[in-house]
């Protein structure tokens, strides 16, 4: 892989940066190296995401997390060879060595050229957009354009990116306009069906007006229509399967910090005292993947949002995950959003 070099990090690198260089450079992996570019660890954005669970902070260096027994690889295998040792081992990347010291990087993404995925991927778009007035009163929000393509189509295309070929697009406000541009997906190269609702049914009752026909044993992956992100689909979708979930959400860390003196006390006797502490939450990111069994869970016309669906099923099995997201996200709901994303895809890598 030619980039290698950009995921080279040191030591006393943060995570911070380090989230900054795999967000730039698309890859998964980020290999840190001494002065003489022998190999100390690597960090995987699985490693990322398992330290934001444990509150680990972001301006930690990044040897509070990586790995520091990688599995590499001699720079002269072959790759069948390298393919070999990553399926055995899980791993989709490997530092390829030469005398202890790193010299290349292979991916079994590289390796295997693009997959191609029959999972159907779900895309809300029937919302009325109305916190985007007037851009919306002719245009349905998914269909306003960032940069130069409605943003429909960038999230759409993100997919295809990762191989996705079966799309479905939920309308309802405006839907003439979602089907004369994108039609059954012929000039993208895959299949695109629309699911129209007649009345708003929520995030989750729309799951009730999907055909019958969908692949039994394949999950879903449901996005909303507005937003813009480099999340890995390929990586979310192999996390949700290798935890056999009902469902898995994306969810994103979200910082509140407190403009006062926090104090605690007992009685009348003061314990604690924290100035303006910062509290940490997570929170939706409209981003799901959802298994057949949770799909043929919601009757037709039936309305629901996917909050309360999962929640429903939570209490049945306890078997609702959640998947920490770091990379770029943005929920286009307001104007400053819309605003924003017009600065950020001139520079984010949204659609390769």
């Amino acid at each position: 892989m030619n980039n290698w070099e950009k995921v080279i990090v040191s030591p006393q690198s943060t995570i911070r940066n380090t989230l900054s260089i795999l967000n730039e450079t698309g890859l998964q992996i980020a290999m840190v190296t001494d002065d003489n570019n022998n190999l100390i660890g690597v960090i995987t954005d699985g490693d990322i995401r398992r330290g934001l669970l444990r509150n680990i902070c972001l301006t930690d260096s990044v040897s509070t997390i990586m790995n520091t027994k990688p599995i590499t690889a001699n720079i002269k295998a072959h790759n069948n060879e390298l393919k070999e040792i990553m399926e055995s081992n899980g791993i989709l990347s490997i530092p390829l060595l030469k005398d202890g010291k790193v010299v290349g990087l292979e991916s079994l993404h590289h390796i295997n050229k693009k997959n191609k995925y029959q999972n159907p991927v779900f895309i809300m778009a029937g919302g009325f957009g109305t916190r985007l007035r007037p851009l919306t009163d002719n245009c349905p929000k998914p269909m306003l354009k960032i940069g130069d393509k409605p943003i429909l189509e960038t999230v759409i295309r993100s997919f295809i990116s990762a191989g996705f070929v079966n799309f479905y697009i939920s309308t309802h406000y405006m839907p003439e306009q979602i089907q004369e541009h994108f039609g059954n997906g012929n000039e993208l190269g895959v299949k695109i069906s629309y699911i129209h609702e007649e009345l708003p049914l929520g995030t989750g009752g729309a799951l009730g007006l999907l055909p019958k026909d969908l692949p039994k044993d394949l999950p879903l992956i449901m996005m909303n229509g507005d937003v813009l992100t480099n999340v890995d689909f390929e990586r979310l979708l192999e996390f949700h399967v290798h935890h056999d979930a009902d469902a898995t959400m994306c969810v994103r860390e979200y910082d509140y910090q407190i403009p006062y003196g926090v104090i605690s006390g007992e009685g009348n006797k003061i314990t604690s005292m924290v100035e303006k502490p910062i509290q940490r939450f997570f929170v939706n990111a409209g981003i799901y993947v959802v298994s057949p069994r949770v799909i043929n869970s919601v009757p037709k016309n039936h309305r629901i949002d996917m909050p309360t669906l999962l929640e429903q099923h939570m209490n049945e099995r306890n078997n609702i995950l959640m998947f920490p997201i770091y990379e770029y996200w943005l929920d286009i709901g307001r104007m400053d959003d819309f605003n924003k994303a017009q600065i950020d895809i001139q520079h984010m890598r949204l659609v390769p």
